[in-house]
């Protein structure tokens, strides 16, 4: 037995390979368990809310939503809360705003809300998607506010989208997040269009864009449906968007059940699949990273499929999920997109028959 120990341990010196490594298998991470949570939020004056379309965290781990009041039933219109509605992290209401108003397009179906590094509020809408489409302009534009909802910035104006190649243009965009090392805003553009969108994040000037595989996105775009997703052309339906702290850009193609991985400059790395082996059609709808500062963790909201999939980010494997389909609190209906916040506790925003935001608190290890 010590001659045959002696005999493998000169094997791996020989092929330069360090022995622990050759001997032992590498460990996964423990995934990480969550707990809902009942009570968050309060949503105050007997508000109502339409379609929770989007949830974002700021720096101060405040937690923003962006529902939808003009889909509350005729009923209660009445009381429907505005559309920007900002809680602090146990779920007390902060302040709320949004709205129509002069100086600004503001979205006929509202989508997704980002809050950057620097307290700015970034909105997108998706007004003009479906089969036949809904009345009104295109939401064609990303809209960039302070967090008092002063207008600071808008790129792309309703109405104006003139397909893939515009670059000035989005059309009907998903999501947003800050790149700050670049301060460049990388977007799902998503609906109408389907390719990443890169601007500067001060003066709204295009800097590159690309689609599926780094590919050229085209014009029309891709039928919804693929024979065979995983190796569709283009994207089917860019959903949201993260960059991670070492350069890394993960984009949600929900239509093509995936989530694909590129460099900044839109280098493409790698996909995998969400629910590919399930009867569902639509699955990759959000993301999110873990805040340790390895990113350990890439959260992928399964619409479809009503859970949580949690991914080993290095090795892009998943490891864990979470949640079922159901109304009842750490149930989902149209999970549609999720949050971090800086504790490690995620949040989440349902559409259609939910229409609610919900928290999962981070159980300790």
């Amino acid at each position: 037995m010590q001659k045959l120990l002696v005999v493998i341990v000169g094997v791996v010196a020989a092929v330069g390979l360090p022995i622990q490594a050759a001997m032992q298998p590498s460990a996964k991470p423990a995934a990480p368990a969550f707990e809902a949570d009942p009570a968050w939020p309060a949503v105050p004056n007997n508000w109502v809310l339409g379609d929770v379309s989007s949830i974002a965290v700021d720096a101060h781990d405040n937690v923003w939503i962006l529902h939808r009041p003009r889909n509350v039933p005729a009923d209660q219109r009445s009381k429907a809360a505005p559309a920007v509605i900002k809680f602090d992290r146990t779920g007390r209401f902060v302040t709320a705003w949004g709205g129509p108003a002069a100086g600004y397009d503001w979205p006929e179906r509202e989508h997704g809300i980002y809050v950057d590094q620097d307290d700015a509020v970034w909105i997108s809408g998706n007004n003009g998607y479906g089969t036949p489409p809904p009345p009104g302009n295109s939401d064609d534009m990303l809209l960039k506010f302070t967090t008092a909802g002063k207008l600071l910035l808008q790129i792309g104006h309703s109405g104006r989208s003139t397909g893939n190649a515009d670059t000035g243009n989005v059309r009907q965009a998903a999501d947003m997040f800050l790149y700050r090392p670049s301060n460049e805003l990388f977007v799902a553009d998503g609906y109408g269009n389907h390719r990443v969108i890169v601007f500067d994040a001060k003066t709204g000037a295009f800097k590159r864009m690309w689609g599926a595989f780094g590919k050229t996105p085209q014009t029309p775009g891709p039928p919804q449906r693929q024979a065979d997703p995983l190796q569709a052309p283009q994207f089917g339906l860019v959903h949201a968007i993260k960059v991670s702290n070492d350069g890394l850009v993960y984009v949600a193609d929900r239509a093509n059940k995936r989530v694909q991985v590129f460099t900044v400059k839109g280098e493409y790395r790698q996909q995998v699949p969400i629910g590919a082996d399930t009867a569902a059609a639509q699955t990759a709808a959000g993301l999110a990273l873990s805040p340790d500062p390895a990113q350990r963790f890439l959260y992928v909201a399964d619409l479809g499929n009503s859970l949580i999939e949690i991914f080993d980010r290095q090795a892009m494997q998943p490891i864990s999920s979470f949640g079922s389909s159901g109304n009842a609190p750490g149930q989902f209906a149209t999970l549609h997109h999720i949050a971090v916040d800086s504790r490690g506790n995620i949040y989440t925003a349902e559409i259609n028959r939910n229409k609610r935001a919900q928290k999962f608190t981070l159980k300790p290890r």
